[in-house]
């Protein structure tokens, strides 16, 4: 898996800046705990931090392969999935290969074929390759950004890193926040390569971005195609089953141990029957995992979101399978913890707000990696066969914005309501919202044949593949790299992707049914109950102490007056929602606290200079 970072400088001798390139690869040591190394000439710097997951003894990085007119050195981060095909496909081409890593099928496919290597790769990974025969850097990212990759333009090349750490790490970076990077972490329509800092970008999924004392050019080597589709029903719930069976197929090759995220739900019991099959047939018995809160079963109150906890479905599937479960139980003390808000804004290098969603999974992958070293989930299903309540709700479908944004439930509300008002004005974040969403559905392509309900829903579709996973998928990776866990995602894979999308809302809500497309595509691999069951999202604790805890913290914030997140968050309004009472406080309001600690951890760690107005 591992975390990648480098410095391009054609007017500097990077030879005299081995402490720097040093400093920035270390900041990704939780991404690879297993070894790290540089490799360092007169204008390039690469750095590499490793987890180990395949070819244990010859996967070291950065890996360079030498030729008669130059060395081509690279750092890679990921897995390739097809890295076998790849190899025997090379072979055949006169290469000779050293290990047995997908790390050197990338290399020397690149040597092969150059750029476009990345149109061969079925995985995911974010990579950073220097071609001294031709004096170019070459950034290549996942087609739907799986894994991270971010940049920043120097006056005389480039910085880049897995995470934005490492880039935060040189000092000829600027800590730079300024009202223009407030308005995505407010607005939450995933702009493509956007970052909270200024001057900072993603490398767009699907991307190629080459960097040459030329300059900078951008290409796009995948992107979502709007094609007919003509199989029927029956025919394309059979195709939809076998796509998925090959990419949870391809992904439980490993050389550590492993394991599947199991909550309950379709999506993850899905991915845990197609493994333990897979598993079962190589001799190997399938592990599965799930996070928990004490007493949380016992005391379950349905609400708007959860009808029901997940704990007696993942039981029952667990028994379908015969998997060897173990469930990780949180307790609300741990959830409270200040250490563990502090070590979760780290992992994600901003202030978020999710609170214990996002520090119980923390906590959850953290319990993992102390026995397995790869894990499976099932995120991304509920993006791609129409899962979520908003897909479904006329409201949020019917509305002209971004449907996550139109839904309305007691967790929803105006996310600017606890920033200054003078702040409120600036950001304008309605005006933010509807350009980006203009800007997205122009890049929808529609079908001549399709009717109106069928464009609406092609175009949420497209949102969601290409705005909203991404979010999700980054939270997944932040979350487990943090602690050396390297998670897989099936649904990801971008075959199955391109199938799905194409295939008529029709088909993905038969019945008027939500992901009945996936329902039936597993249906003889689970039990009714779960083929059945309603979603539910990622479990919130619900015990009270929590909220007590949550209260206490804030209003010690309150008390350091002069703080700095009091030129983003109006004290007033904080003051105010501190002062309810713990155990009646709604989701939004929670969730509002939740942003304000998250942004406290948030400024001690980054120290970053705010330019507002």
């Amino acid at each position: 898996m591992c975390g990648i970072t480098g410095w391009i400088a054609f007017d500097s001798d990077l030879t005299e800046e081995v402490p720097v390139i040093e400093a920035m690869t270390k900041t990704l040591s939780d991404r690879g705990p297993d070894a790290g190394g540089t490799w360092i000439r007169t204008h390039v710097a690469l750095g590499h931090r490793r987890l180990a997951v395949i070819d244990l003894p010859g996967g070291a990085q950065p890996m360079e392969a030498r030729t008669p007119s130059g060395t081509v050195a690279l750092t890679f981060s990921g897995e390739v999935y097809n890295f076998q095909d790849l190899r025997a496909a090379l072979e055949g081409r006169g290469h000779r290969f050293t290990t047995r890593s997908d790390t050197e099928v990338v290399l020397r496919g690149y040597l092969e074929w150059g750029e476009a290597v990345a149109e061969r790769l079925n995985g995911m990974y974010a990579f950073g390759l220097w071609d001294e025969r031709h004096g170019k850097l070459v950034l290549v990212r996942d087609r739907v950004g799986v894994k991270p990759l971010y940049y920043h333009r120097t006056t005389d090349g480039l910085l880049f890193g897995s995470e934005p750490k490492a880039i935060l790490a040189n000092p000829r970076f600027a800590r730079v926040v300024d009202t223009g990077c407030l308005r995505e972490l407010t607005g939450f329509t995933k702009a493509p390569g956007w970052s909270l800092w200024k001057d900072m970008h993603e490398v767009e999924p699907g991307t190629v971005v080459t960097v040459s004392r030329a300059g900078i050019r951008h290409h796009t080597y995948w992107r979502l195609e709007t094609m007919p589709h003509t199989d029927d029903l029956p025919a394309t719930v059979e195709k939809v089953g076998a796509l998925f069976g090959e990419a949870v197929r391809r992904q439980t090759v490993s050389d550590v141990p492993q394991c599947v995220l199991l909550s309950g739900g379709l999506d993850s019991s899905a991915v845990t029957a197609v493994a333990a099959a897979e598993l079962r047939d190589r001799g190997e018995k399938t592990r599965t995992f799930s996070v928990d809160f004490a007493g949380y079963e016992e005391n379950f109150r349905p609400d708007e979101l959860r009808e029901t906890p997940d704990s007696p479905f993942v039981r029952e599937v667990a028994a379908h399978v015969g998997s060897m479960h173990r469930d990780i139980v949180l307790d609300s003390r741990a959830l409270a913890d200040p250490a563990l808000r502090r070590a979760v804004v780290a992992a994600r290098d901003m202030p978020i707000g999710l609170g214990d969603i996002d520090s119980s999974m923390y906590l959850l992958f953290q319990a993992i990696r102390a026995e397995c070293t790869v894990a499976l989930s099932g995120e991304f299903a509920d993006e791609l066969f129409g899962g979520y309540a908003w897909f479904h709700h006329p409201a949020a479908r019917d509305a002209d914005t971004f449907p996550w944004l139109a839904f309305s439930n007691a967790y929803t509300g105006d996310r600017t309501e606890m920033l200054r008002p003078g702040l409120r004005r600036d950001l304008d974040i309605g005006a933010y919202v509807a350009d980006e969403y203009r800007t997205a559905v122009a890049a929808v392509d529609h079908l001549d044949t399709e009717d109106e309900l069928e464009r609406r829903m092609r175009r949420s579709s497209h949102l969601h593949v290409t705005r909203l996973v991404r979010a999700m998928l980054d939270r997944k990776d932040r979350m487990s790299m943090a602690v050396g866990l390297e998670v897989r995602v099936p649904f990801a894979d971008h075959r199955l992707i391109e199938y799905v999308y194409n295939t008529p809302w029709s088909m993905k809500a038969d019945g008027g049914r939500e992901k009945s497309l996936l329902r039936g595509a597993v249906a003889g691999l689970l039990p009714r109950s779960v083929t059945e069951r309603v979603k539910s999202p990622y479990p919130s604790t619900q015990d009270t102490s929590y909220a007590e805890s949550l209260h206490r913290q804030v209003n010690d914030v309150l008390a350091e007056a002069g703080h700095p997140l009091f030129e983003i968050f109006d004290a007033t309004w904080v003051r105010d929602a501190a002062a309810q009472d713990p155990g009646v406080v709604t989701g939004r309001l929670r969730t509002g606290l939740e942003r304000v600690l998250d942004m406290y951890h948030w400024f001690d760690l980054y120290r970053p200079e705010l330019r507002l107005g």
